[in-house]
């Protein structure tokens, strides 16, 4: 072949894989980061589910007596923070078991565990034992933190989908090393978490900590905690307009507010010292216990319809541990499935809990929050595609909270769409989820 005709083929050749190279850049560069930061997928097991709470809460040193919180009943609060594990806990925990975690659970009370241990080091007490400078040890710690609290949980009965939150105390935000040991600190305390199927909370003074969070909000260097309970005594309970931190971030039931300090107060006769709190933020996740009510065996499947394959069988009476509710096949008078702490599920129909038709307390719709992983936001839709029309967006860092996934309009690599719990349609891929191009378990089909 003589050389001009080769050199002209070669231009040609070229000029194709420069435009087939240019064609599927686009995609690649700008597809979300699934399993890297800042937004890490959290890998849910198949019991798993997450669970939030909104309303007044309160922490106190000590977790209180059961008669306690009876007596509590006629407070406006339904939550209360547990100081569960962490080498800088103060108070002794003797009421703090897991028949403790299941009569407060019973009482419809929500639970938010607090992991109090290594503290910034330079700040806190100056007892406390301190998160290294080191930065390579800082996030070996921060691993161990989380794996110290999942122990503590599962002693206590909390499942996976809960959420943890590490108490930081305050420091000097300006110091440099100190402020890198414990963003360190808690990137590896988040990736942690999510590996192992729960959501990661930090807790942090507004003025120091906090900001020092806020400004990586974005960065690739840290892995994004799920929600952030901010310290602040101004004796405002306003969960939006905090200083240093846009309402943008943290923005989906993602926040709590401690505005006031210790102090007492006086219910059913009972008096506590406490901190105040508002709250609209994930909590512990914790089984309820129920009975089977059908006169023959009830079938437990892997998903919420008689569709789904048989995993296995209770006879009557049986107790079933219940995680959550979920829509399905519609069996007697009730669309309602329970989810059982195996991932299993039943139909509510032959169960012993409060109602028949539709979900009973304390139970929650089954969700599993994922962060939003768009620079621009998400838009939610009526339905699974683009046709759909638009019902608002969801801000970066935004947890999805997931009910079930169905095939919908392609977008990037994947034709999934997760229907959130608010009735609304998001494109899975711009959700950290597992998978950018299927399904992600443990969230049913639609």
């Amino acid at each position: 072949m003589p050389l001009h005709v080769r050199r002209a083929l070669t231009r040609r050749v070229l000029a194709v894989v420069v435009a087939l190279a240019a064609a599927f850049a686009v995609p690649l560069a700008t597809a979300p980061p699934v399993a890297a930061e800042p937004a890490t997928s959290t890998a849910y097991p198949t019991g798993a589910t997450g669970v939030r709470y909104t309303g007044q809460a309160f922490d106190a040193c000590t977790a209180p007596t059961l008669d306690a919180i009876r007596a509590w009943g006629a407070s406006p609060y339904r939550a209360l923070a547990v100081y569960m594990s962490g080498a800088s806990r103060t108070c002794a925990q003797p009421q703090l078991t897991a028949s403790w975690v299941t009569e407060v659970s019973k009482l419809k009370w929500r639970l938010i565990p607090i992991h109090k241990g290594l503290q910034p080091p330079c700040g806190a007490r100056p007892t406390d034992p301190k998160i290294s400078l080191t930065l390579s040890t800082a996030a070996a710690q921060g691993t161990a933190a989380a794996d110290e609290a999942i122990a503590a949980a599962k002693a206590l009965g909390m499942l996976p989908g809960s959420a943890f939150y590490n108490d930081i105390e305050f420091y000097d935000p300006n110091n440099t090393g100190c402020r890198n040991a414990v963003l360190t600190y808690l990137s590896a305390w988040t990736k942690r978490l999510h590996a192992t199927g729960y959501l990661s909370g930090v807790y942090m003074n507004l003025m120091n900590g906090a900001k020092n969070l806020s400004d990586v909000y974005t960065s690739a260097s840290y892995a994004r905690p799920d929600a952030l309970w901010i310290a602040r005594y101004d004796g405002v309970s306003s969960l939006t307009g905090w200083t240093n931190i846009s309402d943008s971030k943290w923005a989906v039931h993602q926040r709590g507010k401690q505005y006031r300090g210790g102090h007492d107060e006086t219910y059913g006769g009972v008096t506590i010292n406490i901190d105040t709190n508002a709250w609209d933020a994930p909590v512990a996740t914790v089984a309820h216990t129920y009975a089977v009510k059908s006169t023959t065996s009830l079938n437990a499947r892997s998903g919420p319809s008689s569709t789904y394959g048989i995993v296995k069988s209770y006879a009557p009476g049986a107790p079933l541990r219940i995680v959550c509710q979920a829509s399905g096949q519609k069996v007697g008078t009730t669309w309602v499935w329970d989810k059982l702490s195996d991932g299993t599920y039943v139909s509510d129909y032959y169960v012993s809990t409060p109602s028949k038709t539709t979900f009973s307390a304390p139970f929650q719709r089954c969700t599993y929050p994922w962060q939003v992983n768009s620079s621009t936001g998400l838009t939610m839709r009526t339905g699974p595609g683009t046709s759909y029309a638009t019902a608002g967006s969801l801000p970066n860092g935004a947890l999805a909270y997931v009910t079930c996934q169905k095939g919908g309009t392609k977008v990037g690599t994947t034709w999934v769409w997760n229907k959130l719990d608010n009735g609304r349609w998001v494109s899975d891929y711009y959700v950290a989820n597992p998978s950018n191009t299927t399904f992600s378990k443990p969230a049913p089909r639609c």
